[in-house]
């Protein structure tokens, strides 16, 4: 039963039943779903269950990392302990030693600058790729806010039509 018909109905009836019927029909709209509905609401309680994912996926993998790098760490450790006998047996001269701690110490200060770097190019990148997020959804929501203003407009000019 369309509208037009429901309402030209409702002139025969008692007042009382005329309510009653608008009553039903504004229920049943309101019950109606639609695929856009089903998608926006399917869609958000993935995200929402992925996002409240991120917290434990970030821990386990930094916890995993930090075992790679207890595990490099033991190793050197359990290798200085059964070859520092070995090399303080072949008596090697303090200046080379020297020379050598010198080198292992410039070799280490690159390799902490590098990382130091690395951090900060992740740092700025995640705040790009943030920003640019950002800029899309405001420039969505404005498309979005156009896009319900012409509709509204239109159906407007529909009904004024009928």
């Amino acid at each position: 039963m369309t509208s037009e018909t429901l309402i030209k109905s409702e002139k025969h009836l008692p007042k009382e039943s005329s309510q009653k019927k608008q009553l039903e029909t504004k229920s049943a709209t309101q019950n109606k779903i639609s695929v856009c509905d089903i998608m926006k609401n399917n869609t958000s309680k993935v995200i929402k269950k992925m996002e409240s994912q991120v917290p434990t996926y970030i821990q386990q993998y930094s916890d995993l990392y930090t075992a790679y790098l207890h595990a490099f760490d033991d190793i050197f450790g359990t290798c200085y302990i059964a070859e520092k006998q070995f090399f303080d047996k072949l008596g090697i001269d303090q200046k080379t030693l020297k020379t050598l701690e010198n080198y292992s110490d410039s070799l280490t200060n690159v390799c902490s600058s590098q990382i130091d770097a690395s951090t900060k190019f992740l740092r700025t990148y995640v705040q790009l790729r943030t920003s640019a997020i950002e800029s899309y959804d405001r420039y969505t929501h404005l498309v979005m806010d156009y896009y319900a203003n012409v509709s509204s407009q239109l159906n407007s000019f529909l009904e004024k039509q009928q």
